[in-house]
């Protein structure tokens, strides 16, 4: 085999597509769901933290701490607008008849 054959083999292997490798798998609904409710859980703590320092009378802005406290609350009823409506789809698909 002479070394024109060898370069040749080469680019005809370099026009082949590559090997498609296995895809890692997707983060799902329920990796999102968890990591979402995570995040909530710490606004609520982080707001609730700045309510009591607040409370005993730490030099915090209330501006602020109105606002942290706001933003919690509408994220966790965002979220668990998502759980209903998510549990309704669910109830939704189990009452089909197949």
């Amino acid at each position: 085999m002479t070394v024109e054959a060898i370069g040749a083999a080469a680019a005809a292997a370099a026009l082949l597509p590559a090997q498609a490798q296995p895809a890692a798998p997707a983060a799902g609904f329920g990796d999102w769901f968890a990591a979402e409710l995570n995040t909530v859980n710490q606004q609520l703590l982080q707001s609730d933290r700045e309510a009591q320092q607040l409370a005993v009378g730490a030099p915090v802005n209330l501006h602020e701490v109105m606002i942290h406290m706001e933003e919690a609350k509408l994220s966790f009823q965002l979220l668990a607008a998502v759980r209903t409506h998510v549990l309704e789809a669910y109830q939704e698909v189990m009452r089909m008849q197949v």
